[in-house]
């Protein structure tokens, strides 16, 4: 059984639940969803096609994190009383995760992780996600891991080398199936356009408006640029983001776009920022520079290799590294044309070997 409860979760969990459908004979699948992004996991259910057969529907308008979990823990434990499913699989860092993996626990079946072993080394950064994976490493089975950086951060915390598989992110498994059905088209007008997406609760308030005013600082700075500005449905984001931001020239504040229609922003985009995580994964695919507005990073293959770098929220500091890619064509070059660190389109399958071979059915996942 695949559970999941947000937009990015579905994303990453699609070519998962795909190529496992591609063997009826063998597999069983059901789709249990905890909801609790309602609106925007609607949106990626219906791009690739999922229909859940368990829907929780949770979401409640200003739930605590504590809220979240007790409900999601709560409705999974009575899904899984009465399913008795043979696995579970759970994906990424949100609270469903966690409640998913531990309502497994407590009926003693196995759980696959998908995308395990993202680490920051800091309690609290990203907050509640990095306690989330560390906390999920510990009930796991089978641990798919999406580069080998993350499979030594499980290693060195005691986790079985025989239950780790170094598999790829399955979000380039999405990501390269809808570019591919997306044409290629410029912006229009001929601007450069710069994406933003904002959503991290450890940057909500100053930190978040510091990052905006230094997107006004952009456009007024350069003139052949655009802002779009995908805004979060939480509401003191989108208060902020229009605080600073609207009515500012070249400046688009838009609502979150559904998956596909974010993948052909990605794709004409001239550089993107962001303290989302998948994105540092999929818009280096595309060939776009990432600046992370964040001081720590799950995800440090990307930095490492040049795809990503890590600016912080200080407004002077973002507006300066932003401006380097707008002027300085070698700087852009070297980001824009480093090597993905995150997969290869086929980490799906690769852990549809590594489930098959744990129940006994074929050979380990190949390279």
């Amino acid at each position: 059984m695949a559970v999941f409860g947000t937009r990015p979760e579905a994303v990453k969990m699609a070519p998962v639940i795909r190529e496992l459908s591609r063997f009826p004979e063998q597999v069983e699948l059901k789709v249990a969803v905890t909801a609790q992004h309602r609106e925007m996991l609607d949106q990626v259910l219906s791009v690739f096609g999922i229909t859940p057969d368990f829907d929780l529907n949770i979401m409640r308008h200003g739930q605590s994190l504590a809220e979240i979990t007790t409900r999601s823990l709560a409705g999974l434990d009575r899904l899984f009383a009465n399913e008795k499913p043979d696995m579970v699989l759970v994906q990424g860092d949100a609270l469903a995760v966690f409640s998913g993996a531990l309502a497994a626990f407590y009926h003693k079946v196995p759980v696959g992780h998908v995308e395990a072993g993202l680490r920051t080394g800091s309690k609290y950064d990203p907050f509640p996600e990095e306690m989330v994976r560390r906390l999920t490493s510990h009930v796991a089975e089978l641990h798919f891991a999406p580069t080998p950086a993350a499979r030594d951060n499980l290693l060195a915390e005691g986790i079985a080398a025989d239950r780790i598989y170094v598999t790829g992110n399955t979000v380039i498994d999405a990501l390269l199936s809808v570019a591919a059905s997306l044409p290629d088209e410029p912006p229009p007008d001929g601007l450069r356009e710069i994406l933003v997406t904002a959503h991290r609760r450890e940057n909500w308030g100053e930190p978040h408006r510091q990052v905006f005013l230094a997107l006004r600082d952009l456009v007024q700075a350069h003139p052949d640029v655009r802002v779009v500005f995908a805004l979060h449905r939480n509401p003191e984001i989108r208060r902020a983001a229009r605080e600073v931001l609207g009515g500012v020239e070249r400046v688009e504040l838009i609502e979150p776009p559904d998956y596909a229609p974010f993948v052909r922003y990605m794709k004409r985009a001239y550089l993107v920022i962001t303290d989302s995580g998948g994105i540092q994964e999929e818009a280096p695919s595309l060939g776009k520079p990432v600046l992370v507005t964040r001081n720590t990073t799950e995800r440090p293959e990307g930095v490492a290799t040049g795809t990503a770098r890590l600016v912080g929220t200080n407004r002077e500091t973002v507006f300066r590294e932003a401006s380097r890619l707008l002027t300085d064509s070698s700087a852009y070059a070297s980001m824009a044309l480093a090597r993905n660190p995150y997969g290869d389109g086929h980490a799906a399958e690769r852990i549809r070997e590594a489930i098959f071979h744990y129940f006994g059915v074929g050979c380990p996942p190949h390279g």
